[in-house]
């Protein structure tokens, strides 16, 4: 069974650490509110620190990337299939259009941005807007692709997943996250494509990279190599 101990950090507000049955060693990710570590079981705080010490630098570049911004007028989406942005509006509750420009979240007048009410609420929006985006482009180009190359599927689901980009299911159910919306095309293509290849091949053998490869040119694992290092803008 997991524990979780959290310590406040001065450069990544705080530090969770987790420990796990069965962990061996010491594994770090970055997230927007903070550093998470994975540890064995009965690890001290202080050998763990000790442990992160060498990667503190690397992993505080990496937290700062992507920390939390906060959202207010200033605050912009400039992804290759989805902007969006934020406006002053005269209704009392926040409010999502779709424009010429982009998705744009309109705010009742006297908006308080600093509340971090204010601020989970924004980010609840942006979800919203992400998923209704989603909604409307990702099957379409889905069922684009599965044409191409004759492939089919049963159907399609899209998801707020956060730790996948998509999956498919053994009845061939394709699920795609919404977030998808925030990578560049020729990334999303390569997402789908991969589902797409687990219609056929349900595993990540041999073969699976081999029908992979013949979608996308042979550039397969180029492409998932671009993708693990990618960081979405949201």
């Amino acid at each position: 069974m997991a524990t979780k101990r959290i310590i406040a950090d001065d450069d990544f507000g705080q530090i969770v650490l987790r420990s796990r049955r069965g962990a061996r060693n010491i594994t770090m990710r970055v997230k927007p509110d903070g550093l998470y570590l994975t540890v064995p079981p009965r690890s001290r705080t202080e050998a763990v620190l000790e442990a992160l010490r060498p990667f503190r630098a690397r992993l505080l570049e990496q937290y700062l990337q992507v920390k939390s911004k906060r959202i207010d007028f200033d605050y912009r989406i400039q992804a290759e299939c989805f902007r969006l942005s934020l406006a002053p509006g005269s209704w009392k509750c926040f409010t999502i259009r779709h424009t010429e420009e982009g998705m744009v979240i309109y705010c009742p007048p006297g908006t308080d941005f600093a509340l971090p009410d204010i601020q989970l609420l924004l980010r609840n929006a942006i979800i919203r807007a992400l998923k209704r985006a989603a909604e409307s482009y990702l099957p379409s180009l889905l069922a684009t692709w599965a044409e191409r190359f004759r492939l089919t599927y049963n159907k399609v689901r899209i998801t707020g997943a956060r730790s996948r980009w998509g999956s498919c299911s053994g009845t061939r159910t394709i699920s795609l996250s919404c977030y998808l919306m925030l990578v560049p095309a020729h990334l999303m293509d390569y997402v789908i494509l991969h589902e797409l290849a687990h219609t056929k091949e349900m595993n990540h053998g041999p073969r699976f990279w081999e029908l992979l490869d013949s979608f996308t040119e042979g550039q397969s694992l180029r492409l998932r190599a671009e993708l693990r290092k990618f960081r979405a803008a949201f």
